[in-house]
């Protein structure tokens, strides 16, 4: 017989949204809360993701807990840096004690008379929570294209996801399957130490120069005055958010400091006229992530790499290597791949059971839906950290966190003093924040940039970004609405 648990509130997931659900839910006086981590370990992106190369690409002092202050060394911080960052505020806020790690959830479901959550684990016992909090992440679920014979390969493969440092790849004939952000960052750091670097890219992107900088001892002692360290968050945060104007409001300005910078950055550092016509994207900049790189372009361009593209990509895998589409055989030692994230039908990787036995995969069976992206009609005293239409193409995901936090602590407040037992939003507010979300998104470069991305589900809604400003966010999900709410 499993072990039992009872909690007040349980977080599943320990990444920046678990940590931040925490830390907001002790300063409200909640300290009866357990995190729940798959892993054997805790930290979520930054401490799983350390393949050569990784680095955050959104200035690191606004991609930072607000009320977490750090003295970065540059200002796009690398993975292992980030790692610190995250272990400093874990360990600060007493986050260790209140986490159960190798709890890897397998079903939540809301036991209606108890008006309570029963979160089952594989192998960390069940748990039981008035309030539930998924933080799990969208960037979580890694996937893998089931390519003909992929299982026949008998070399050495991975996702960038759960990179083996005990391989060592210096002199092998190596192949990366993907060429959107994390493979932008593997590859100038493995090319110059393998024999032979094929790149499989399904699509190119749009590539502007990082403008990254190393800080001095006096710079990082500034950034070290909060209130110094603020006014350059906010100088970053309005400088990002007027991209958003490009997305949304003018193709032309969406050119001007986007598609004209992007092709001149490409013009400069491919030589070769045949690699930069493969490396051309043929959709409007923005409609991808865009990708901050200085040195991609340069590691491309190394005459022991090979870029394949679309017209010559992967017909088949073998035990061998890759069987192109050109009928090409290329034996390698190594295949990463660099494949993304099912992160819109796949943001929540268990299954979830409401009231009446509802189960969210019927609910989201259309596509991914959620009142701020983070409550969801009749699943009560539930809420998604990073859900449905809460992602941010142009600035900082912990900015959009963080306002989530204000809607779930506002959310848990209304329960305390409305003397019930359960809170959830009603399914015509969901249905007309929805409705808003879509209708916006028609509006954005995601919708009419000519390209099929990871922001779409299957169902062709953009389900990863939100259609506007990210304060336009942050006003919403900061003014709560009583009305828009049913409590039992």
């Amino acid at each position: 017989m499993q072990t039992k648990h009872c909690y007040r509130v349980v977080i599943i997931g320990s990444g920046f949204g678990g940590q931040c659900a925490a830390i907001r839910l002790q300063e409200q006086g909640i300290n009866d809360i357990r995190i729940l981590e798959r892993r054997d370990f805790m930290g979520g992106t930054w401490c799983q993701n350390s393949y050569p190369g990784a680095a955050v690409d959104v200035q690191s002092p606004l991609y930072s807990i607000s009320s977490e202050p750090y003295a970065w060394s540059q200002m796009f911080a690398e993975q292992d840096e980030l790692q610190r960052y995250t272990n400093r505020v874990i360990d600060k806020h007493g986050l260790r004690e209140k986490t159960s790690l190798n709890a890897n959830v397998k079903q939540v479901q809301w036991d209606d008379a108890a008006k309570r959550w029963v979160v089952e684990t594989d192998a960390a016992g069940t748990f039981e929570a008035q309030i539930l909090i998924n933080a799990s992440g969208p960037l979580s679920t890694p996937v893998i294209p089931n390519f003909p014979g992929r299982d026949t390969f008998k070399g050495k493969s991975f996702h960038t996801n759960s990179w083996d440092h005990s391989y060592d790849y210096s002199g092998k004939r190596v192949a990366i399957v993907g060429s959107g952000a994390s493979a932008a960052q593997v590859i100038p750091a493995i090319a110059g130490e393998v024999g032979e670097l094929h790149v499989f890219q399904r699509s190119p992107h749009w590539v502007l120069p990082r403008p990254d900088r190393k800080f001095s001892s006096w710079q990082r002692k500034l950034l070290g005055i909060k209130p110094l360290y603020n006014a350059l968050r906010w100088a970053i945060y309005w400088g990002l958010e007027a991209r958003v104007i490009g997305f949304k409001y003018s193709k032309t300005m969406l050119h001007l400091v986007g598609g004209r910078v992007a092709l001149k950055h490409l013009e400069k550092q491919v030589a070769d006229p045949l690699l930069r016509k493969k490396l051309t994207p043929d959709f409007t900049i923005g409609c991808k992530r865009i990708i901050l790189s200085s040195t991609l372009y340069p590691a491309l361009s190394q005459k022991n790499v090979t870029v394949h593209d679309k017209q010559d990509g992967i017909a088949a895998v073998n035990e061998d290597g890759i069987l192109t589409s050109q009928g090409q055989q290329i034996d390698v030692d190594l295949i990463i791949w660099s494949t993304g994230y099912d992160a819109t039908d796949g943001v929540i990787s268990y299954p979830v059971i409401g009231k009446d036995s509802v189960s969210l995969a019927s609910v989201w069976e259309a596509f991914p839906r959620a009142y701020l992206g983070t409550a969801i009609p009749s699943f009560p005293n539930f809420f998604v950290v990073t859900g449905p239409n809460t992602g941010i193409g142009h600035t900082s995901a912990i900015f959009i966190i963080e306002s989530q936090m204000k809607y779930i602590t506002d959310s848990i407040a209304e329960l305390d003093n409305s003397g019930k037992q359960s809170i959830e939003v009603r399914p015509e507010a969901e249905d007309e924040y929805t409705q808003m979300v879509h209708s916006e998104m028609e509006k954005t470069v995601w919708k009419w940039g000519g390209c099929t991305s990871w922001y779409q589900s299957k169902s062709g809604h953009v389900i990863a970004m939100f259609p506007g400003f990210s304060f336009t966010y942050r006003r919403l999900a900061s003014r709560f609405k009583s009305k828009h709410h049913l409590m039992n």
